[in-house]
C-alpha cells in the first residue's frame, strides 16, 4: 500500500485494512456549494483512469467532502486556511475541512494514496483502486507557496500552462505566479492597446547559446512570437480557482519594457532610443519614461488585467530598471525638478508609489521585486526578495520590521532555472548558478532574527523559472522537476518532521506519479 504522501503531511496515523473504489461508488459532500465544487474535482481526478461514473451527490458517498461552513473573507493576503483531516477506512473514505481551500489540499493527499495510475489520463481496466487506512490532519506551515512561470521569454500554450498548475496544485502548492511580459515579447491582450501584442508580441529571432557566455552571439533567424487573448487569460484563471490555486500577474515596469515601448515609442524614456523588441537575453537599457501620460498608460494596463485576475496581490516587477535614460534626458531631468526628486532613482519610487495608490484604491496590493524598496514604499506593498544571496538576510529582517509582508524568492534556493549537477556538459544549457535538489531542501522560510509578529510578515516562497533557456515543455518539466517538489515541502511541511533522505525514499514513489502523467523530471536526485 502506498502512504509515499509528498509533501508529508503534519500527521498520519496509518491503520489496518485499505478502502477500496467500486464502479458504483458516488462521491458525496456536505456544506455549501463550495464542498460540491471540489467534489465535482474530485470525481473528474478520478474519472479518467478508473472509467467509474463517480456521480456526485449531496450527501455521504464512499468518499464524502465535508465542509463545516461557507468559505469566509480571505486574509489581507487573499488566503484561507487550508487545514484538513481525512480518514481513509475499509468502510470509506470522508474529508473534512472548514474552507474549500482545506478541502482541495485534502483532495490531492487523498489521490496520492491511490496507485500511481490514477494520474492515467485514460482507463486503465482491472487495477484495484485501494487506498491504505489511514488518518490524516494536516495544515501548511507557510500561506504561500508558489512556482512562478515566465511566458515572455518563451511562450506556453494556454494546455501547457494548465498543465502546469494542475502540477503544483497536486503537490498542495497555492499560487501560481504568472510572468506575462517582458523584453523579449508582451504576452498579453490589452484590448485598449492593440500594438502591444500585435507588434510587441513578436521578436525578430531568438538567441543560440547562453548570452553572458557565447561570443560571438548567434541567432536562429526565426521570428517568435504568440500571446494569450484575454479568453486565454480567463480558461487559466478559472482552471487555477477549481484548485485554489490564486494567480497573480506580473506585468514588469518601468524596466523590462522594450516590447512595450517598441509597440508605442512615446513610453520611451529616451529621446534618441529606437528599441526593438529585444532578441537578446539579458537586461535592457530601456525603461519607461515618466511622464503622466504614460502612468495613464500604465493605469489602463492595470485595469484590464485587474478585469482578469481577482488575485489580492498584483505584480508589477520593478527589477532591473537602469536609470542611463534617465539621467541622459532633458525632459527626465526637468520632471524630476517639477517633483522635487533629487536622483534619477527616485523617479523609478514615485512610479511604484503612484501606482500603489492606485492599486490599493481598487482594493489590491502591489507586489514586486525587492528593488521597490528603494526610495520607499508603503507597507501595504509585499517584496519578494530575491538578492538574498548577495544583500543578505538582514535586508529581509529590516523589511520585515517595517511592516512589509515578504516572499522569499532567493535564487541561491528558489531559481529553477540555474544548473542541477556537475559537470554542467551533461545537463540541459542553462543561465548558470547550481541549484542541486539537495539544496532547494535545505532551504528554511523561517526568520529567526526578528520579533515573531515581524517573522510572521513572511508569507511564504516561491520557486522561479525564467525560460531564456527553457523552450520545450519536457526541458521545462526536467527543470523544475523534483526541484518545485522538495520546495513544496519545504513550504508545507513542518522543518521537525522534515529529513532529506525520508524525502529522496518517498521522491522514488513520487516519480511513479511524474511518470504516468508523462512529466519529464530530472532522473537524479
Amino acid at each position: 500500500m502506498n502512504t509515499a504522501l509528498l509533501p508529508l503531511p503534519r500527521s498520519v496515523e496509518e491503520r489496518d485494512g485499505a478502502f477500496r473504489l467500486a464502479p458504483d461508488a458516488a462521491i458525496g459532500f456536505e456544506g455549501p456549494a463550495s464542498a460540491r465544487e471540489i467534489a465535482e474535482l474530485l470525481a473528474e481526478c478520478l474519472r479518467p483512469a478508473t472509467g467509474f461514473a463517480l456521480p456526485v451527490r449531496e450527501g455521504a458517498g464512499a468518499i464524502t467532502l465535508a465542509q463545516s461552513a461557507p468559505d469566509p473573507a480571505p486574509d489581507e493576503a487573499g488566503f484561507l486556511p487550508e487545514d484538513y483531516a481525512l480518514d481513509v477506512a475499509p468502510g470509506g473514505v470522508r474529508l473534512e475541512a472548514g474552507t474549500s481551500w482545506g478541502l482541495a489540499r485534502g483532495v490531492q493527499t487523498l489521490r496520492q494514496l491511490f496507485p500511481a495510475e490514477i494520474y492515467a489520463a485514460e482507463a486503465k481496466p482491472g487495477l484495484a483502486w485501494e487506498a491504505p487506512a489511514v488518518r490524516i490532519e494536516d495544515a501548511p506551515e507557510c500561506r504561500w507557496r508558489g512556482l512562478m512561470l515566465d511566458s515572455s521569454r518563451h511562450f506556453w500554450r494556454a494546455d501547457d500552462v494548465c498543465r502546469f498548475v494542475e502540477l503544483l496544485a497536486q503537490h498542495r502548492m497555492n499560487v501560481f505566479h504568472w510572468h506575462l511580459t517582458d523584453d523579449q515579447g508582451w504576452r498579453i491582450e490589452i484590448r485598449k492597446y492593440p500594438r502591444l501584442t500585435e507588434v510587441g508580441s513578436v521578436r525578430a529571432e531568438t538567441m543560440v547559446g547562453n548570452h553572458m557566455n557565447d561570443w560571438p552571439h548567434r541567432f536562429d533567424g526565426t521570428p517568435y512570437g504568440g500571446f494569450y487573448t484575454q479568453d486565454d487569460v480567463r480558461r487559466v484563471v478559472a482552471f487555477a480557482a477549481r484548485r485554489r490555486v490564486v494567480v497573480v500577474p506580473e506585468i514588469d515596469m518601468p524596466g523590462h519594457m522594450s516590447a512595450a515601448i517598441t509597440a508605442y515609442p512615446e513610453l520611451g524614456g529616451g529621446e534618441w532610443a529606437h528599441p526593438a523588441v529585444r532578441t537578446t537575453w539579458g537586461i535592457s537599457q530601456h525603461v519607461l519614461n515618466m511622464e503622466e501620460s504614460t502612468l495613464a498608460f500604465c493605469e489602463d494596463v492595470w485595469t484590464e488585467v485587474m478585469e482578469l485576475f481577482p488575485s489580492r496581490f498584483l505584480h508589477i516587477g520593478g527589477d532591473e530598471a537602469p536609470r542611463h535614460e534617465w539621467e541622459e534626458s532633458k525632459r527626465a531631468q526637468e520632471l524630476m525638478a517639477e517633483r522635487g526628486l533629487r536622483k534619477p532613482e527616485q523617479l523609478q519610487a514615485w512610479f511604484t508609489k503612484r501606482l500603489d495608490e492606485f492599486f490599493r484604491s481598487r482594493g489590491r496590493r502591489l507586489l514586486g521585486w525587492d528593488e521597490i524598496l528603494e526610495g520607499g514604499i508603503d507597507p501595504s506593498a509585499a517584496v519578494a526578495c530575491w538578492r538574498i544571496g548577495w544583500k543578505g538576510w538582514d535586508y529581509v529582517n529590516d523589511t520585515v520590521r517595517a511592516g512589509h509582508d515578504v516572499v522569499l524568492a532567493p535564487t541561491s534556493h528558489t531559481y529553477f532555472d540555474y544548473y542541477q549537477d556537475e559537470p554542467i556538459s551533461e545537463e540541459p544549457l542553462a543561465i548558470g548558478g547550481m541549484l542541486p535538489l539537495s539544496k532547494v531542501y535545505s532551504f528554511s522560510p523561517r526568520l529567526t532574527a526578528v520579533p515573531p509578529e515581524a517573522a510572521a510578515r513572511v508569507l511564504g516562497a516561491q520557486g522561479q523559472l525564467w525560460t531564456e533557456y527553457i523552450p520545450t515543455r519536457d526541458h521545462l518539466d526536467y527543470m523544475a522537476y523534483p526541484r518545485a517538489s522538495a520546495l513544496a515541502e519545504v513550504l508545507w511541511t513542518p522543518p521537525e518532521r522534515r529529513r532529506y533522505a525520508d524525502f529522496l525514499d518517498r521522491l522514488g514513489a513520487h516519480r511513479a506519479r511524474f511518470a504516468v502523467q508523462g512529466v519529464n523530471a530530472r532522473p537524479r536526485p
